[in-house]
């Protein structure tokens, strides 16, 4: 046992997420309202670790999620078995008319001083439909199943998409497996059927089968409803606002043996400071801090949280599973999309300290 977690050597899975996939409307440095056409990536937090763990990591993923039968449901399918993620779907079938949908989440890229606007249509959404009893969770993980990994954007869908999570966590932890949650708190979703008041109470029954979590002092205050400092008083690269927490959380969840989450100083829409910490069985671990030039910062908490788990699914000490996921998700931000387009040598490179210097 390593770092508190006994995490299994092997397994016919070495993570399952379950989520929402969505498809992101993507114009570029054009706002919406003057777009005249977009890419589409296909996303959902939940759906980019088991990807990128997948298609960067190498490692044998799925992920237990909803699906529609028509267009925009064939288009999703394809890319998420182009990046080697194994689907376990609950289908559903589209009346031709108003769905279920599979959801559209609007992203422009921002560029220097203008933010980046988010946005969505998750009306009549098939993810938000999904409820305890959807999977056959002794079947998906009859192969062995190493971690599960969940998050806050999928219970925050609808009433039953939380209990949904507690389900499988429940499942997966019976199977042997390490269970992570990102609390990725979305107030916007939030306030469609429950609200900030709710968000805790959900959430706090979700944690209680947690042994990873990730999120960070905001994410903490108002996902588990935890008392902390006035957010944004301090440097976004001070992570003692975060490490102050912890006795909280760990009093409040005993059984969690890790608190991760990354750190960044947005000084424009494409210039940031960014670092990563990690408090781990009593531990504080602190990466490096570099410069960031983004191209798209959609899905850098992802890759941080994917390169962050891989390292401890591999064992690595603490730290370099830090390192890991610092270095993995500065790397995502380079790419277009919300999923990731490094190689694991690119990933350790950076993480060693590697440059930009051109490759021959």
């Amino acid at each position: 046992m390593r770092h508190g977690l006994n995490i299994r050597p092997e397994g016919g899975l070495d993570l399952v997420s379950l989520g929402a996939l969505v498809h992101r409307l993507d114009p570029g440095i054009i706002p919406f309202r003057k777009a005249t056409q977009c890419q589409i990536h296909v996303s959902g937090g939940e759906f980019n670790v088991a990807a990128n763990l997948a298609d960067c990591f190498r490692m044998n993923t799925g992920i237990a999620t909803a699906m529609v039968d028509y267009p925009i449901g064939d288009l999703i399918s394809e890319r998420v078995k182009a990046m080697g993620v194994k689907p376990f779907y609950k289908p559903f079938k589209h009346n031709g008319v108003n769905g279920p949908n599979m959801a559209t989440v609007y992203s422009d890229r921002g560029q220097g001083v203008r933010a980046p606007v988010v946005f969505y249509n998750r009306s009549n959404e098939a993810g938000a439909l999904l409820k305890p009893g959807d999977f056959d969770w002794s079947e998906i993980f009859s192969g062995g199943i190493r971690w599960f990994h969940s998050g806050g954007i999928f219970a925050s869908l609808s009433a039953t998409t939380g209990a949904l999570i507690e389900e499988g966590m429940k499942a997966a932890k019976k199977a042997g497996a390490i269970t992570s949650f990102d609390l990725n708190f979305r107030e916007k979703l939030w306030n469609i059927w429950g609200g900030q008041q709710k968000a805790p109470e959900v959430v706090a029954r979700i944690v209680k089968n947690v042994d990873v979590l990730l999120g960070n002092e905001e994410d903490l205050q108002k996902g588990l409803g935890i008392p902390g400092p006035e957010v944004g008083r301090k440097s976004k690269l001070d992570p003692s606002a975060f490490i102050g927490m912890i006795d909280k959380v760990v009093e409040k969840y005993p059984q969690i043996k890790a608190v991760a989450t990354t750190l960044r100083e947005v000084h424009s829409t494409n210039r940031h400071s960014w670092a990563a910490v990690a408090w781990m069985n009593g531990k504080t671990h602190l990466s490096a801090t570099c410069e960031l030039d983004v191209f798209d910062r959609v899905g850098g908490g992802d890759g941080f949280a994917s390169g962050f788990i891989y390292g401890l699914l591999t064992g690595e000490t603490a730290d370099e599973a830090v390192k890991l996921g610092w270095a993995h998700g500065a790397l995502l931000t380079t790419f277009p999309g919300d999923t990731t387009m490094a190689t694991v040598e690119q990933v350790r490179a950076f993480a060693k300290g590697g440059s930009a210097r051109i490759q021959r």
